[in-house]
């Protein structure tokens, strides 16, 4: 039997177990202060595994692998490198970026974070997820999100506890939301070129131990995450990980050695020529043709809801878990995930695409996951730009059948969204034609080049009435659709109240913190109300589509909701009497969308 990775106290014994089936030898290095001690470790098949006498709760350690190092030959093993536990639960600093941490023979001990022995851990009661399909999930950038937020103590500003705070919980159900959406809260790596430009990374998507919490914004470690989870389930808000299983912040043949890298190589894509595969653009691709990197996967969702009540999963360049190395919706990683007692009835979301050959994987994924739908959000900006028809905009409303299939009103799969993280937000949307990102140091050649954005006469800030009063009308054209929409949606923290990045559509290098004294609260208020009237009506949301009639502004019955004329102005669909009557109306030339009961 394989042993229990990771470190573990059990029956007055502390086990030390780590898999590094191509080592030679393998040492557990225990800290005290800055002083090291070496022990050795005994193989036991793939696994390396030491047993010290005593609860060693609260003990910083780490490894050091002998072997081969030759890169050319997928072999890097170094012991001059200290490297973190793959299954670590917490970690003693933040990492930091160096140069030494990719130099063979240069030790770095004093650069590397220490894992630290957590022994035993308190269980959450499983419960159903606080979540239900045609939910609002609302994306947070958790440092962004809290640093300013007058309410909250400054001790407790930048992090997980946070989120807990009453007055947060307060503004979350003002909105309705289902469930929060938390970017990686996973400790990171900046990219290698950021230090040197005097920037870092402040999304956290460039991970490395894939269980440890972020000691920045997580400095209380799992208990922090537990106590807040629970805070916000007492306040009927779900709790949704953003979680990079793509690759590891360890990036390409130039990268650190930090971690698999330097214990287990064989956990990244290869080519048939021996190169490092890069379907994901960070440098690596982790492979899920490997089952111990499909392990590592589950043990770590486990960890989450077993630990800290997590309800469901967000995955980052989803397709890669599904890769061997090709996309396959039976990929082996679906049946595991359906087969955990612990995971089967978690909520998984797909980012479904990666730029690896035949990564635009939209409506491919499993039929109880749901997906990020890049092509609602590009078809309702360009309507209400003036360039996609309203039979697009139809099919969008109505849960994009034409992506999921016939069947999807009953349930869509769709996560429907304006704006995310990556892009321009949603008021920049209306606010900027064009990108601004020269503060990230890439000459303005990094993020999206199209963005089906608009800028209402002028690009950027401006004092004008006139393009003040277009720019809120059409907010609220869009934000009046998002909610009229059949499936999930989800709302970028901040969007309701005119959040910017002034222009900057690739923000992951900049510390954008949402300014709470300065919000749009009129453009919140509105939000609010929608937000309000779609939970009222939430069922019928999720079946309008499937009865009731099309017609036209003029009250005219279409038959072909597959209009061609893109100067058609808008729609109107009455809701079937089973879903309690009414009608919603969208005019394109009235920056109009809004509902009635019967």
């Amino acid at each position: 039997m394989t042993p229990r990775l990771g470190a573990h106290v059990a029956g007055g014994v502390t086990r030390f177990a780590v898999r590094a089936p191509r080592a030679d030898a393998v040492d557990l290095c225990l800290f005290a202060g800055e002083a090291e001690t070496r022990l050795p470790l005994t193989r036991s098949g793939e696994v390396w595994t030491l047993d010290l006498p005593g609860d060693l709760a609260g003990t910083r350690y780490g490894y050091r692998a002998h072997g081969t190092y030759d890169p050319s030959a997928n072999l890097w093993f170094d012991p001059a490198k200290l490297l973190v536990d793959p299954y670590a639960i917490e970690l003693d600093r933040r990492f930091v970026q160096h140069p030494r941490l990719g130099v063979y023979g240069e030790d770095t001990a004093d650069l590397v974070p220490r894992a630290v022995v957590t022994g035993a851990l308190a269980q959450v009661s499983h419960a159903p997820p606080r979540f239900q399909r045609g939910g609002l999930i609302y994306e947070i950038n958790v440092r962004g999100f809290t640093l300013l937020h007058p309410d909250v103590p400054e001790a407790q500003r930048g992090t997980i506890a946070a989120l807990g705070h009453p007055a947060v919980i307060a503004h979350l159900s003002s909105l309705h939301v289902t469930a929060v959406e938390l970017m990686p809260i996973i400790a990171w790596i900046d990219e290698r070129h950021l230090p040197p430009l005097g920037l870092a990374n402040h999304w956290g998507y460039n991970p490395v131990a894939m269980m440890a919490l972020d000691p920045g914004l997580c400095p209380g470690g799992v208990a922090e995450l537990r106590e807040t989870v629970a805070a916000l389930h007492a306040g009927g808000i779900g709790v949704i990980l953003d979680l990079v299983f793509n690759h590891s912040g360890e990036s390409d043949v130039h990268g650190g050695t930090l971690s698999l890298r330097g214990l287990d190589p064989a956990a990244y894509a290869r080519s048939t020529e021996g190169g490092l595969i890069n379907d994901t653009g960070c440098g690596n691709t982790l492979d899920f043709a490997n089952p111990a990197v499909r392990r590592l996967m589950i043990d770590s969702l486990d960890h989450f809801v077993r630990h800290c009540g997590i309800d469901g999963f967000r995955f980052d360049l989803a397709p890669v878990i599904a890769r061997g190395p090709g996309f396959d919706p039976q990929a082996p990683i679906f049946v595991e995930l359906a087969a955990e007692p612990l995971l089967a009835d978690r909520i998984m979301i797909a980012e479904p695409w990666d730029i690896g050959p035949g990564g635009y994987q939209l409506g491919r994924f499993p039929p109880n996951w749901l997906e990020w739908n890049d092509r609602y959000r590009d078809d309702v900006r360009r309507f209400w730009k003036g360039e996609a028809t309203i039979g697009t905009l139809a099919t969008r409303i109505a849960g994009s059948s034409d992506l999921f299939g016939a069947d999807c009103p009953k349930g869509s799969k769709s996560v429907n969204f304006l704006a995310a993280h990556d892009g321009f937000t949603l008021a920049d949307t209306v606010s900027y034609e064009h990108r601004h990102n020269r503060a990230n140091g890439e000459g303005n050649r990094d993020g999206h080049g199209e963005n089906h954005s608009w800028n209402c006469g002028t690009e950027g800030p401006s004092e004008d009435p006139e393009v003040i009063a277009r720019r809120a009308a059409d907010l609220r054209a869009l934000l009046g659709t998002l909610f009229a929409s059949t499936g999930t949606i989800m709302l970028t923290a901040g969007d309701e109240f005119a959040r910017t990045q002034h222009g900057n559509n690739n923000a992951y290098c900049q510390d954008f913190a949402v300014d709470w004294e300065r919000r749009d609260v009129a453009l919140e208020a509105h939000v609010a109300s929608l937000a309000r009237q779609r939970a009222e009506r939430l069922g019928d949301f999720l079946r309008f589509a499937a009865n009731g009639r099309w017609l036209s502004l003029a009250g005219e019955p279409l038959a072909d909701w597959q209009w061609q004329d893109s100067a058609s102005d808008g729609f109107i669909h009455e809701f079937p009497a089973e879903a309690g009557g009414g009608a919603l109306r969208v005019s394109r030339s009235e920056r109009l969308v809004s509902w009635r009961r019967q």
